[in-house]
C-alpha cells in the first residue's frame, strides 16, 4: 500500500523548519489539492484523508500567515498528530477505515467485499490512529518542557514510520496465517 502519497501533504509540511511554519502549512495545502484534483481526475476519488488534510491546512495556512508568532505554533506538531488521530478513529467509528481507500489501490476488486480485508484495514487503521494519539501526546509534552526540537523530530518520524512498517508486513502475516 502506497502511504507516502496520501501523507505527503504532512510530510512536506514536517519537512520545512517550524520557522517558515506558514509556508509549511501552504505547501502542504497546495500539495493537497493537487493529489485530491488528481485522484479526481483518474477517477479514484478523493478519499477522506485528503479531506481532512485540506480542512486542516486551510484553517492552519490562514492563522500561520496572520500570526506567524502565535503561541499556538509551538504546538502545531502536536495538533497536526491530534487531527490525524481524530481522522483515523472518526474513520473506524464510522466503519470506514481510512486506508481501505489506500488499500484498494493496490489490491483487486474481487477482494475488496470480503470480510478479511475489511478486517485488515480496521486494525491497520487503528495501528495508524493509535500511533498519531501517542505521538500527539509525545510531541505536546516535548514542547511543554521544552526539549530539544531533534527528540520533537524523531518522535515525529516515529509516528510515521512504525505504523508505516506495520502496515507492509500485516497483511502477509495474515495471508500467511490462512494460508497454513
Amino acid at each position: 500500500m502506497n502511504y507516502a502519497r496520501n501523507f505527503a501533504p504532512w510530510i512536506v509540511f514536517a519537512a520545512i523548519p517550524s520557522t517558515a511554519w506558514q509556508w509549511g502549512a501552504l505547501a502542504a495545502l497546495i500539495v493537497t489539492l493537487v493529489t485530491a484534483a488528481q485522484d479526481h481526475r483518474a477517477g479514484r476519488g478523493v478519499d477522506l484523508l485528503s479531506y481532512s488534510s485540506a480542512a486542516f491546512f486551510a484553517v492552519l495556512t490562514p492563522i500561520a500567515f496572520a500570526m506567524p508568532d502565535a503561541a499556538f505554533h509551538r504546538y502545531v506538531g502536536a495538533a497536526s498528530f491530534g487531527w490525524l488521530a481524530i481522522t483515523a478513529w472518526g474513520s473506524l467509528a464510522a466503519r470506514n477505515p481510512f486506508t481501505l481507500v489506500i488499500a484498494r489501490r493496490s489490491t483487486p476488486r474481487e477482494i475488496w467485499g470480503l470480510p478479511g480485508f475489511l478486517r485488515v484495514n480496521v486494525v491497520i487503521t487503528a495501528v495508524w490512529a493509535a500511533s498519531f494519539t501517542v505521538t500527539a501526546i509525545v510531541l505536546y509534552l516535548i514542547k511543554a518542557q521544552d526539549l530539544a526540537t531533534a527528540a520533537a523530530i524523531a518522535v515525529q518520524a516515529a509516528g510515521f514510520v512504525a505504523p508505516a512498517m506495520f502496515t507492509a508486513r500485516y497483511p502477509a502475516i495474515v495471508q500467511a496465517r490462512h494460508a497454513g
